[in-house]
């Protein structure tokens, strides 16, 4: 085997960034890969089109125990260096979308891909694909990986070896627990993961309701006590999914509650107080109709007196109606799991980790980066950022 400088474990975002990081330092690298192709989890991310990076990326777009650590990581990459690393090397324009998300103008995701295997080929780094990493252990001459590839197991040692085997959402697209394990057994703090940008599901007496709305889209407030998030909700015949469902799901814990502001562009008193100034002949049910499908009106009626003019509402079903709309109030049963999440929330702990080479502080040559650490970014373009920041800082180090 050719003398490596270290192996890689993983072919997705953060392992990719690595390895080519790595080439144009002059180093080499071995890239692991259990999928046929590289960069599985990239091509199919934002529909096909790859939202790469997010133009507002800040620590507070990051749930973590600690997400100050990442000041250190992303003072050495910052998101203006991802738009110079794929338009030097790949020719790749980001175009903007809502909320800072940035997209290749050529809307595929394909060819962020190709920018790290044009630049792998370029600098000598190594992949194996279809290989599938069993173990990693720590020995007197730096690490053991116990390996399987085309039918036969293979051990390989390496004195550096990087983690951006990713995290356990999308099993079919070679999702692993791989770093997970292997921090456990070597004794390392792992921070309780879960699945995060997540669908939630909703079961019980109200169950009916919103599988009665399934297909309705409305642009909301979704809050809890912690944040909020201004961005479509989307009703499904099992509870809520679309991008402020997504969003609230990594700061959601089983058995909690938190509310949707329905209608977060206006408030209901005023609107109210506007039908009563007019006459108030119209129903409650006639004005909600200006701003939300005929299906969702007669969906609230379950809740508001709908049929009731406006003229003759009380105090007490104003106050109702209000709170109903600006207030309604979700308690999910769970979420879809991890085949329908976007990331993994949780991960080893930051902790461990050097925050400048994200090195294990315990094992001299043993890194992690990616989903596998505690890091969790919002939807939109965070968690590639966070990705090719590690990727990048680990490369330094190797």
């Amino acid at each position: 085997m050719k003398n490596y400088e270290a192996i890689i474990i993983g072919g997705g975002a953060c392992g990719l960034m690595c390895a080519v990081q790595a080439g144009l330092l002059g180093k080499k690298t071995l890239v692991l890969e259990r999928n046929d192709k590289p960069g599985a989890k990239i091509l199919i991310s934002g529909g096909g089109r790859c939202n790469y990076t997010n133009l507002h990326t800040s620590i507070e777009n990051f749930v973590s125990e600690n997400p100050s650590f990442l000041h250190t990581v992303f003072a050495q990459w910052t998101v203006e260096d991802t738009i110079a690393f794929f338009e030097n090397f790949g020719h790749i324009k980001g175009v903007e979308k809502t909320l800072g998300q940035l997209f290749p103008a050529t809307n595929k995701a394909k060819d962020i891909v190709s920018v790290f295997t044009k630049l792998m080929y370029e600098t000598g780094q190594d992949i194996w694909l279809d290989t599938l990493v069993k173990s990693v252990e720590s020995v007197t001459e730096g690490y053991r990986i116990i390996i399987a590839r085309a039918g036969k197991e293979e051990v390989l040692t390496s004195k550096k070896v990087v983690f951006a085997s990713g995290g356990l959402p999308v099993a079919k697209l070679g999702a692993s627990d791989l770093a997970l394990k292997t921090a456990y057994k070597l004794g390392l703090e792992v921070v309780q993961t879960a699945p995060a940008l997540v669908p939630l599901t909703i079961t019980g007496k109200d169950a009916d309701w919103y599988a009665s709305l399934s297909g309705n889209s409305v642009f909301a407030r979704v809050y809890n006590d912690k944040i909020s998030f201004e961005e479509n909700i989307l009703f499904t015949h099992w509870g809520l999914s679309g991008p402020a469902i997504l969003q609230i799901s990594s700061y959601w814990r089983a058995g909690e509650v938190f509310k949707i502001d329905l209608l977060p562009k206006f408030r209901l008193d005023n609107l109210i107080r506007q039908e009563r100034n007019a006459g108030g002949k119209r129903t409650i049910g006639q004005m909600l109709n200006d701003y939300f499908t005929k299906k969702m009106v007669d969906a609230l009626g379950k809740f508001l007196p709908i049929t009731i003019k406006i003229a003759s509402l009380s105090k007490a079903d104003a106050a109702l109606v209000s709170d109903t709309i600006h207030h309604f109030k979700v308690k999910p049963a769970g979420d879809k799991g991890y085949d329908k999440a976007e990331v993994m929330r949780g991960g080893v702990s930051t902790a461990e980790l050097h925050p400048k080479t994200l090195e294990s502080k315990k094992y001299p040559g043993l890194y992690f980066g990616g989903e596998a650490v505690d890091i969790t970014g919002w939807l939109g373009g965070y968690n590639f950022q966070w990705a090719w920041a590690a990727g990048y800082v680990i490369a330094q180090d190797l």
